[in-house]
């Protein structure tokens, strides 16, 4: 089994991600299940978010994009 990750709607604001998992059977390749779908702020929060359960490799793209700081604030209620 592989999973596939998109990145959708990549801003300086937010993101979208969509994970797939797929299957390999005699040489093709066939989705299995729905996608999972989650969309990150570039919050603190949300920046923790995408750590904690993204890749490597898609947070080092993701943060490529959002910088070093948050662009959203967190209403505190």
């Amino acid at each position: 089994m592989t999973e596939k990750y998109t990145l959708d709607m990549l801003t300086q604001d937010s993101v979208s991600v969509k994970k797939q998992t797929h299957i390999d059977y005699m040489g093709q390749q066939y989705q299995i299940g729905e996608p999972w779908r989650r969309a990150y702020t570039n919050s603190e929060k949300g920046r923790q978010q995408i750590v904690d359960e993204l890749p490597q490799a898609q947070v080092n793209a993701i943060m490529a994009v959002w910088g070093d700081t948050p662009t959203i604030i967190e209403s505190i209620e």
